[in-house]
């Protein structure tokens, strides 16, 4: 298996040697300010102080491999995980090991442009060195403050693929900086696809100061921001001008795809709501293609009905994760959690969603891997899968006929087994 949502970072103390001097004194200040950014996720109620203190009294040891190299396959291995990906924040309860001035989760487009870039290249020096001991298992996820200087940008997307880092993170929000749709951007997504790095949005920014004490509304809206540029990059022709880019959308669910997929082609189709607007010109393709050739999303601790979706979703851009070490993933009970999820799944396809998908979008040698996987597992019968895979196969038929229904002339979806 391979989770295409995992989590590493020092604390964030132990960055200043990769930090360039000059921002030292930066650095501090930011260390400085760590009990009140505390305090205001503790009021916000993004942090709860009695599960904080459970949370780190139970799982001390394993907590660790989100810096230590030794612990980390322990805990990787005991989930049954052979590769990952690795996005930056191991932290997520108190953020003890946040990336320097907030780049990490929270990497936002309206960052001071030189702290930014300097925060991300100390992650990704350090990220660079964590991954490079066992560079068949783990993908570093570079930072990539995008709003900067597009020839700084450039020249770090370069610099972070030399270094041995597989893609790239960029800011879910650009808050007051040019939208993804600006042509400015256009030598980043050529970088991107020259060195065969994706580019991922993933949840952690969003406008709090808005949001007051209101936790409902900022978990309403945290997994749609990084969604968002999808459609920024699709209907401004992004995917058409540079067809070898690859986009994703992390920890973000997949529930929302569906929907959003058949708005769109049906739009661009012609529907009957959409018969006073003009063609649109920048795509040549219906959404559907483009997200089919260019687009996936790691799934986080994937779900029940998005799987119950995965035909209208597209199996192959389903990108399971586990989210180590983070609470809200599957760590420490992967394996129990999948066997819940994934026991009536086909075994051809789960495997797909697993990790043989995850091995071709990050680059993954499949054959260096194969040992590790028989050696930690599973296997489809730990997962509960039924030897009788033809049973299982007929039993998703008339899911996987309808499809996207409203490409293949079928009225409404069908969602589930035996339907």
């Amino acid at each position: 298996m391979i989770s295409s949502d995992c989590h590493a970072g020092l604390p964030t103390e132990q960055y200043r040697p990769y930090l360039d001097s000059a921002f030292h004194p930066q650095f501090d200040e930011f260390l400085g300010e760590r009990d009140a950014r505390r305090a205001e996720a503790t009021r916000l109620g993004v942090r709860n102080e009695a599960f904080a203190e459970k949370w780190f009294h139970d799982h001390e040891e394993g907590l660790k491999g989100g810096w230590d190299t030794a612990q980390r396959l322990k805990e990787l291995d005991g989930d049954g995980v052979a590769a990952e990906v690795v996005f930056p924040d191991a932290d997520a309860v108190d953020s003890q090991t946040a990336a320097p001035f907030g780049v990490g989760l929270g990497l936002s487009g309206d960052q001071d442009p030189e702290l930014g870039m300097a925060g991300a290249q100390a992650h990704n020096r350090w990220l660079a060195e964590f991954v490079s001991e066992h560079p068949e298992r783990h993908c570093g996820v570079a930072l990539l403050p995008i709003t900067g200087e597009p020839s700084k940008v450039v020249a770090e997307i370069h610099r972070a693929k030399e270094s041995g880092l597989g893609a790239l993170m960029i800011p879910a929000m650009w808050v007051d900086k040019a939208p993804y749709h600006d042509r400015r951007y256009d030598p980043v997504w050529a970088a991107a696809a020259e060195t065969a790095m994706p580019i991922v949005t993933h949840s952690g920014s969003s406008p709090r100061h808005e949001y007051g004490d209101h936790l409902g509304i900022f978990v309403s809206e945290v997994t749609w921001w990084p969604a968002r540029p999808l459609w920024f990059l699709l209907w401004s022709g992004v995917f058409e001008r540079h067809p070898g880019l690859k986009f994703g959308v992390a920890e973000s669910g997949c529930w929302w795809l569906p929907n959003q997929l058949w708005f769109m082609d049906r739009l661009y189709l012609g529907a009957h709501g959409g018969k006073k607007l003009s063609p649109f010109e920048e795509l040549k393709r219906p959404p559907s293609e483009y997200l089919d050739r260019q687009v996936f999303i790691c799934a986080t601790n994937t779900k029940r009905r998005e799987l119950a979706q995965r035909y209208e979703i597209g199996v192959d851009n389903i990108l399971w994760g586990s989210d180590f070490p983070h609470p809200e993933g599957t760590w420490p009970a992967t394996r129990a959690w999948l066997k819940k999820t994934f026991h009536d799944i086909p075994v051809t396809e789960a495997r797909r969603m697993l990790g043989l998908a995850a091995a071709e979008v990050f680059g993954f040698d499949t054959e260096k891997l194969a040992p590790i996987a028989r050696r930690i597992g599973p296997t489809p019968a730990e997962l509960g899968q039924s030897p009788d895979q033809a049973a299982v196969e007929a039993s998703w038929a008339r899911s996987r006929e309808v499809g996207r229904h409203w490409l293949t002339d079928n009225d409404f979806p069908v969602l589930g087994v035996n339907s």
